[in-house]
């Protein structure tokens, strides 16, 4: 099993932090370093930035947002940075939600699985330097009775086959990512409820032909090191969990469509679910980060001493997991270096490494 991290959104007062976080990352041998992208920081410049300030590890999309570009457009973003970073790139594509999508970009979200496998198959073609010509329900390239022609892509990426992962929460979208995509970026996923998720990857899989083996099962797990795994010290270390817990189970999206609160619901936490987003949209965040309950940040993060973090390792591998993205959590960069060393140390302990 491989180690990432994710340096989620720039912008939000820990750039200089971020940047030391990666070239850590870069100096242990992690994997892939992802940034994310919704309205403020895009992800592209972000990754760019980061490739050239490090030397080995991948640099990845986590994610680049559907409705935010034109599928060729991104095939063009993804095929320069792999150039750029000397074939270190990974793309990451996501619908993103309701809010975002027709508030920020004038979107219309509709119909995202069937936009989500076009997309994939415009950037598929672009890619494979074929001559895009595409005729379908979104997307018409070229446009018919004018002067367009079907073009290629100039831009040479380092790699024939620039690794392609799909963000996916629901089950439809899930089963479309085994399908059609090499990897899947998940979020809140816990090892003892595993089949809430690869079930579906799996059936996507078999509609293509294929088994998990080779699929890079990637969710994102925050991780929090305590001094002992008391049960003090694991709830101090929960407690730093539970705002962002709230933004997504209470504060992402509308009431009626908040992928993150129906994956809270589906794990068995629907009461408290309810609880946080009533509280959230009524603007007592206090509230709904009280309401969160600890088990749900323990069975969805990394908590502990090097001990446990390494037997929590050994339950994502046995449930499938093969990179775990890591969100290194501290109030200083001296915390979250140390968060990165202790998960590796831990990934070592427990021979996954």
């Amino acid at each position: 099993m491989r180690l990432g991290i994710n340096l989620g959104y720039w912008g939000l007062g820990m750039d200089a932090d971020n940047i030391a976080v990666a070239q850590e990352a870069d100096r242990l041998g992690y994997s892939a370093c992802w940034a994310a992208e919704a309205y403020g920081s895009d992800a592209a410049t972000v990754l760019a930035y980061v490739a050239a300030r490090t030397e080995r590890i991948d640099v990845g999309s986590a994610i680049f947002q559907i409705p935010a570009r034109q599928p060729t457009m991104t095939a063009m973003t993804a095929a320069t940075l792999d150039a750029l970073s000397g074939g270190r790139f990974r793309l990451g594509l996501g619908v993103s939600g309701p809010q975002v999508s027709e508030g920020w970009y004038g979107v219309k979200f509709d119909k995202p699985l069937a936009r989500t496998r076009e997309y994939v198959e415009i950037i598929r073609k672009a890619m494979s330097r074929e001559r895009v010509a595409h005729d379908g329900a979104n997307w018409t390239l070229p446009l018919p009775g004018g002067p367009g022609k079907a073009l290629k892509l100039t831009v040479h990426p380092v790699r024939e086959h620039i690794p392609l992962y799909i963000a996916a929460i629901g089950p439809k979208n899930l089963e479309l990512t085994g399908e059609i995509a090499d990897g899947w970026l998940g979020i809140f996923f816990a090892p003892e409820q595993a089949e809430l998720s690869l079930g579906a990857l799996r059936a996507g899989r078999a509609k293509a032909g294929r088994t998990l083996d080779g699929f890079d099962v990637a969710p994102n797990v925050p991780v929090v090191v305590s001094a002992s795994d008391s049960a003090e010290d694991l709830a101090s270390a929960a407690d730093s969990l539970r705002d962002y817990t709230a933004l997504y189970v209470g504060g992402m999206g509308s009431k009626e469509q908040n992928f993150y609160n129906r994956i809270a619901c589906r794990m068995g936490y629907e009461q408290a679910a309810d609880e946080i987003q009533q509280k959230y949209m009524a603007r007592d965040k206090a509230g709904a980060a009280a309401a969160v309950p600890q088990q749900l940040i323990d069975s969805t993060a990394l908590l502990g001493t090097r001990d446990r973090i390494a037997d929590r390792l050994r339950a994502y591998a046995d449930a499938g997991v093969t990179t775990v993205n890591l969100s290194p959590v501290g109030f200083t960069l001296d915390e979250r270096v140390l968060a990165l060393r202790t998960a590796l140390e831990a990934l070592e302990q427990a021979g996954l490494a």
